[in-house]
């Protein structure tokens, strides 16, 4: 088990939009293994790469340890694309691992259909509702640079801009490893 660094709000990496992968190899498949690791151990339920310095449209969703989940699967997206969002909203409190401490109510369509990669780069596709469907979203945003705080109302963000100096100067206590500098990026 190898724990990557996870980036923090302020971190170059999180506000780029990644690039697409062409293969899957051993390293790819290292990385993800990591994924996993680092996000079970920080008790996520989805991660992107960009959150561990990579530069790829990876991501990773696990919610089997969620209240009536138990029984789905690990999913690894490769280079993501949601084709479809339902007109129908709803507003429920999310959370991320690179801005730790802090939960906002974020809006997001209720259900999406998603096509991507699995590591064998077959293409799939499927819709996902509710919660599956709220982290995917929240995953693919960071893959495209947006962050939940992003999504916030002016006046939540107007109370957030303390707590988000304290995660960008890494004044924050968290129980998983982080990246030490804004430019952090692991090379791949």
């Amino acid at each position: 088990m190898k724990l990557l660094p996870v980036t923090m709000f302020g971190d170059k990496i999180l506000r780029k939009k990644v690039d697409k992968l062409e293969e899957v190899d051993m390293e790819t498949i290292e990385l993800i293994t990591n994924m996993f690791d680092t996000m079970h151990n920080a008790s996520g339920i989805g991660l992107a790469a960009n959150q561990v310095g990579v530069n790829k449209a990876i991501f990773i969703v696990d919610l089997s340890k969620v209240e009536d989940y138990e029984d789905s699967k690990p999913i690894v997206f490769i280079n993501p694309e949601i084709i479809k969002y339902s007109a129908e909203k709803t507003v429920f409190e999310e959370g991320c691992l690179s801005i730790p401490d802090i939960r906002a109510d974020v809006e997001r369509p209720e259900s999406i259909t998603i096509k991507y990669r699995d590591t064998d780069m077959k293409e799939q596709s499927f819709d996902a509702n509710k919660l599956l469907s709220r982290v995917i979203q929240h995953e693919y945003d960071h893959l495209r640079g947006i962050l939940f705080t992003d999504l916030v109302d002016d006046d939540t963000k107007k109370k957030l801009k303390g707590p988000l100096r304290k995660i960008r100067k890494r004044k924050i206590d968290v129980s998983y490893p982080i990246s030490e500098t804004s430019d952090y990026q692991l090379v791949m």
